[in-house]
């Protein structure tokens, strides 16, 4: 019989302590998996209460692998074989799966899970072990093995691994309900909705633009950003905020020095009727704690108080050097830094205030109609459906 890896493996990793939760956890996992690997037509998913399984069939398995990588609620998956519980099948399945024309160094590790079994797990290891010697130049080596190779022996087969692949861990996508992001062309943003995902909010994007001020270019980064984190969810809706009236009336009736805290506090307003609109329960920014003026404590302050709504800011307590290197490992670094600025960049003044006063705010704020002019961004707003996998994004 000819053995290969036919299905992934994929443990749960801190679902295991959901408790009463555990089931909605992992149904929710089931769908998002689905839902990621759509473009590989003959794959089958099996949902287990300590484990799932993807048959292959015909699929390529590091393709596969590449996707089911960025599925947030995995701890760990692993390419797999599943044979009959019979010793000698066991033996088969990895002396032709191994590749033992290489010189390498291996460990067995061997589960009963099935005590009826009649060979216990020290006999198992032993086995497989003494034909691997006897057929190849490979050396046992217990404490830093090339090839790990664990094989699990249930009652209904036997599961063999020689690879172990870490998930990106968190909770499945959906599971901590919805959040609108700001997503700007920085580096932090994208950062941001990555940590919001991993703890399984499902998030919606919020982008402001400032046309003819900001490019076309400027957009066009933006929605690759949110292209290339809409892997860890599936899609992503992205919501295009004309900003330009709003921030030019600000620039007219403010003093320049609350203009970005002005800007910020509209930008909320904005944020929260979206959030109205699409149900969702907060929202996050990019912000990290005394990295530019307008993210000193009191400049929160200022902004937060225009909305009821939870904000969130995953990066608030990172330095710009961790939030770099994390961008760097999500794939997001190399478009954040190209040279085209958004509108809090383009309209930076020369000195912001860093410790904006409320009163002051509302002072400005009374000078013009801003309600009108948010109410016109929210209703102008064009959403835009964006798709890990597609080169063409879809009108919401």
């Amino acid at each position: 019989m000819d053995y290969k890896y036919d299905h992934i493996l994929i443990r749960y990793g801190e679902l295991s302590l959901k408790g009463k939760n555990r089931n909605t956890f992992i149904k929710q996992l089931h769908e998002n998996i689905k839902k990621a690997t759509k473009g590989f037509p003959t794959l089958e998913i099996e949902r287990q209460h300590d484990r799932m399984y993807i048959y292959l069939h015909d699929e390529d398995a590091n393709q596969v692998k590449d996707v089911i990588a960025k599925v947030f609620g995995i701890s760990s998956f692993s390419f797999a074989i599943k044979t009959n519980s019979d010793m000698d099948e066991i033996i088969q399945a990895c002396m032709q799966t191994l590749p033992l024309q290489e010189k390498k160094t291996f460990k067995v590790a061997a589960r009963r899970s099935d005590k009826n079994f009649p060979i216990i797990s020290d006999q198992i290891n032993r086995m497989v072990a003494t034909s691997i010697l006897k057929n190849s130049e490979w050396k046992v080596d217990v404490h830093h093995p090339d090839v790990k190779i664990v094989i699990e022996v249930h009652a209904d087969a036997t599961y063999i691994m020689t690879d172990k692949y870490p998930g990106a861990g968190g909770y499945p996508v959906g599971v901590g309900g919805k959040a609108m992001v700001l997503l700007s062309g920085g580096i932090d943003s994208p950062v941001a909705s990555y940590l919001m995902m991993k703890r399984g909010v499902r998030i919606e994007c919020i982008h402001y633009a400032s046309p003819p001020y900001t490019s076309e270019n400027a957009k066009e980064k933006v929605m690759e950003l949110a292209r290339l984190v809409s892997g860890y969810q599936g899609d992503l809706l992205v919501h295009i905020v004309p900003f330009t009236n709003l921030q030019l009336e600000i620039y007219q009736n403010a003093d320049e020095s609350y203009a970005i805290t002005l800007m910020r506090r509209m930008m909320m307003r904005i944020a929260a009727g979206l959030a109205q609109n699409r149900k969702a329960l907060a929202i996050c920014t990019g912000e990290s704690v005394g990295q530019v003026a307008s993210q000193t404590l009191e400049s929160m302050v200022a902004i937060n108080e225009v909305t009821n709504l939870p904000m969130i800011r995953p990066v608030v307590c990172m330095d710009k050097i961790e939030i770099i290197d994390l961008a760097k490992k999500i794939g997001t670094y190399e478009t954040s830094i190209l040279p085209y600025e958004d509108c809090c960049t383009i309209f930076t003044p020369k000195n912001p205030v860093t410790k904006p006063r409320v009163d002051k705010c509302k002072q400005y704020e009374a000078r013009f109609d801003y309600e009108a002019l948010v109410q016109e961004c929210i209703e102008n707003v064009q959403s835009i459906w964006v798709h890990p996998q597609k080169e063409e994004d879809d009108l919401f």
